[in-house]
């Protein structure tokens, strides 16, 4: 049955053609982005080859540039192909909330008050367990900060926990090996975590009205088993870590002893809590936001530098991902229809590495007479391969940001990435499959 339905899969793709030549354009792009993503860290190495087009090559480099920058090309070449009305026409009739979003949270999450919270909140519970507190640190980070992301959302989730993170595990003396394996630990965690609730997952966000799952069906048929999943990675990254794990320089460590007036952190969690409530309606998030600005202006003593920079990156790159994988349903929604339930899980996980979970899931809705197992296959398959690559979840790119400093030549390697997510991605396929 497994390979029937793999085969009808195949051959169901064979007879998809595109509807006009953009479209075949639109994927041959996306092709090329996809490579691009995974050279990214030759570009840099080839900018201290040749010092006279160091900007260039650091530019293309910049993997937070590369879907923006042929999401570019693209509407450029629909400008030549079909003028530049259906061109302008395409980019405006994109959904721009998620990048959108994922900027906003991204400054408001990484604000001193809320990561000192956090930060405070995670160094007491660690001085408490069983074990040395650095490494009691490094675990709560990997797994209750994930977790945290099915009440916050993930791309908040990913914020703190790289920011709390990066001190601690991602510096030059610790080797990149163990780098990229707790980097993939949270990655995947990340995209697992946030399943015990209806709201906090991009691809469980995408058919829960559809498909009337609301967080009770999750908590009780895919949150459990990923927040086993979590523990047990985040057990696995601090094995990793228990020989090369020391407290974090005290010039790099997080201040987390600096107390704040409760009054500024209050208004923090609430601008933080009001934007995950309203975060499928930007005019009011970017509102609350542009109060939030003031706000910190207001009280510039009580704050660090905001991340817009790496906000505004992360944000370039998701909404690059909207325009180019919007013109790929063409391909892909027949593969997914074609595959049996079981052949869909490792099929959904597959095709999440190469394009973001949130779209796979989309395309699923909207797929008529799917099955409840099949349903389940494919959010499932989705989350659980949210970590094997810097586009497959939509907060990847803001942990790849964050963190990327701590690696050679200051890049991720996105083979470095794929390698070190195989293990926690087994791990949580195994939870959510055999469970």
């Amino acid at each position: 049955m497994r390979w029937s339905g793999r085969h009808a899969a195949f051959d169901r793709l064979k007879n998809v053609t595109p509807s006009n030549p953009i479209e075949l354009v639109a994927a041959g792009l996306f092709a090329i982005a996809l490579v691009h993503t995974f050279a990214a860290k030759q570009f840099e190495r080839l900018s201290h080859r040749f010092p006279r087009h160091a900007g260039v090559f650091h530019l293309l480099g910049e993997v937070e540039v590369v879907f923006g920058f042929w999401a570019i090309v693209l509407v450029l070449a629909t400008a030549a192909l079909s003028g530049g009305d259906e061109a302008l026409a395409y980019a405006e009739s994109r959904k721009y909330t998620e990048p959108l979003f994922v900027f906003v949270v991204m400054v408001v999450a990484a604000s001193r008050p809320i990561l000192q919270t956090v930060g405070g909140t995670v160094a007491m519970i660690a001085r408490r367990l069983p074990m040395r507190t650095p490494l009691a640190t490094a675990w709560l980070g990997l797994a209750a900060v994930p977790l945290l992301g099915s009440a916050i959302t993930e791309p908040a989730a990913m914020t703190i926990a790289a920011l709390m993170l990066s001190p601690l595990i991602f510096r030059p003396d610790v080797p990149e090996r163990v780098k990229y394996l707790c980097l993939g630990v949270l990655f995947v965690n990340v995209s697992i975590g946030g399943t015990l609730t209806s709201f906090a997952a991009p691809p469980v966000l995408m058919v829960a009205s559809t498909w009337n799952w609301d967080s009770s069906f999750m908590l009780s048929v895919f949150g459990w088993k990923s927040a086993l999943a979590v523990l047990v990675n985040a057990t696995i990254g601090a094995i990793s870590l228990r020989r090369h794990l020391h407290a974090a320089p005290a010039k790099d460590a997080p201040s987390v002893e600096v107390a704040l007036p409760a009054a500024v952190v209050f208004v923090h969690l609430a601008f933080l809590a009001a934007v995950v409530a309203l975060a499928h309606h930007p005019v009011a998030f970017l509102g609350i936001f542009l109060l939030f600005l003031g706000f910190t202006q207001a009280y510039e003593r009580y704050q660090n530098p905001l991340i817009i920079k790496e906000a505004l990156l992360v944000a370039f790159f998701l909404a690059g991902l909207v325009v180019l994988g919007g013109m790929q349903q063409w391909w892909l929604q027949p593969l997914v229809s074609g595959m049996s339930p079981k052949v869909l899980f490792f099929g959904a996980t597959a095709l999440t590495a190469v394009t973001d979970n949130a779209a796979l899931t989309y395309l699923g809705s909207l797929i008529t007479g799917i099955s409840e197992e099949a349903k389940y296959s494919l959010v499932a398959g989705a989350v659980v391969g949210g970590g094997l690559t810097m586009i497959a979840n939509a907060p990847n790119p803001a942990g790849v940001a964050l963190l990327k400093r701590g690696f050679s030549d200051e890049t991720i390697s996105a083979g470095g990435l794929l390698l070190g997510a195989l293990l926690p991605t087994l791990v949580a396929a195994g939870a959510l499959m055999l469970l």
